[in-house]
């Protein structure tokens, strides 16, 4: 385990233990993915349970150094841009042809589940219980309650929050997926331990958009307001600069902020 300022964060090669919610990075590439890099795709796993939240084009390959897709319990799609589903098609196929398992639970928007069947003749055969979720869906999954509140994008999309255990030994994972600074973590509700943020922009680059993506800034100064304990920045472009994107935040979230790297876990 490695120890920046009192946060906590995994090697790669290593794996958290299972009476901690933690979260690993199998890509945080924003609209695309750059070199060494997947669309977005988180792994988080708490209590024996294990769930993908987004699975963008290349998560697939990512998921596979930590656990064989047949281990998931289930997957979480925020919305239906791509670049955070992209791989679902591909991992219909290899569940449904080759690894012999169906009947994964898939949680995601109606627009965004509809989109998935139609790219089948024959929709998702067995491979994915669909479940339809929108804003206010609160369900469980072995030991994780999962929660959803509606982000400021242009299509249905959902922030996650991921809660392992209660009272005070719970531990709180919030994901902002998509989303403008009309909206923030806190509409997740109170006692975030980890927050993943998308921090698209720098504000010097000049984009102020309320329901479309945030800076760097942006990100920072929510968390801070929100009382996010640890802050993450993720869904950067290739054509961005993550360590600038770091400082802005940090100078903004008034603490250390941490890039998602790739292949990287971090702990609530």
């Amino acid at each position: 385990m490695v120890s920046v300022d009192g946060r906590r964060t995994l090697d790669p090669d290593e794996v958290p233990d299972p009476a901690e919610l933690a979260v690993t990075v199998l890509g945080s590439g924003g609209t695309f993915a750059g070199p060494d890099n997947a669309c977005s795709g988180y792994l988080v796993r708490g209590g024996g349970t294990a769930v993908l939240l987004d699975c963008g084009p290349g998560v697939l390959s990512s998921l596979q150094s930590h656990m064989a897709p047949t281990e998931l319990d289930a997957i979480v799609v925020s919305h239906s841009h791509p670049d955070h589903w992209g791989d679902l098609p591909i991992l219909r196929n290899a569940l449904h042809y080759v690894l012999g398992h169906g009947g994964m639970d898939l949680y995601s928007t109606r627009e965004t589940l509809g989109l998935l069947e139609g790219v089948f003749h024959d929709g998702v055969g067995g491979a994915f219980r669909l479940h339809a979720i929108a804003d206010g869906a609160d369900f469980t999954v072995g030991a994780l309650r999962i929660r959803t509140s509606r982000t400021a994008h242009p299509p249905e999309t959902l922030g996650i929050r991921v809660d392992l255990g209660d009272g005070a030994d719970r531990r709180s994972i919030a994901y902002s997926a998509d989303t403008g600074p009309a909206w923030s973590l806190g509409r997740l509700g109170d006692g975030i331990d980890l927050g993943i943020c998308e921090a698209t922009w720098l504000a010097s680059d000049g984009f102020d958009v309320d329901d479309l993506h945030m800076s760097a800034e942006q990100a920072g100064r929510l968390a801070r307001q929100d009382g996010v304990a640890r802050l993450v920045i993720t869904h950067v472009p290739p054509t961005g600069s993550v360590s600038l994107a770091v400082a802005e935040a940090s100078e903004a979230y008034g603490a250390p902020v941490d890039p998602a790297r790739i292949h990287h876990t971090y702990l609530a």
